[in-house]
């Protein structure tokens, strides 16, 4: 997973719009990716639900097993997930965390983690995410 996601990164970016969305004790994250793009998860440090809202979506897990989700579509992602997702159709592809925090930035590093050393010099900042990037409603 890690050198496919250096190879990922390698290409120029597509661009992934997130909304996130809060209530008393919940965060609530919103991605949209468009269709023809190959997108990499984080490992995920907690279990936690998703619902596909719009789209369908090749799921590879680091086993290297494989699934398709048509939406709409809800599941759950164990803690320790880690998946490469191959874009089928626009999709939109919601999270849902337990969390009093309402910085996504902060509740990102908190619920997820990279580890990669092989992803390119400075592309950390960007897989980060920065403030000015972020869509809050």
């Amino acid at each position: 997973m890690d050198i496919l996601e250096a190879e990922v990164a390698a290409m120029p970016q597509g661009y992934a719009p997130l909304v996130h969305r809060f209530t008393p004790g919940l965060y609530i994250r919103e991605i949209f990716m468009p269709a023809g793009s190959i997108v990499t998860s984080r490992r995920h440090l907690t279990t936690h639900p998703f619902v596909i809202s719009q789209g369908s979506v090749e799921v590879i897990c680091e086993s290297g097993a494989k699934q398709t989700f048509d939406a709409p579509y809800s599941g759950i992602t164990q803690a320790g997930t880690r998946r490469a997702l191959n874009v089928l159709e626009d999709t939109i592809w919601t999270t849902f965390h337990v969390t009093d925090k309402t910085d996504p930035i902060e509740i990102e590093n908190e619920i997820t983690e990279c580890n990669n050393p092989l992803l390119p010099e400075g592309f950390k900042q960007a897989y980060l995410g920065k403030e000015t990037d972020l869509l809050l409603k």
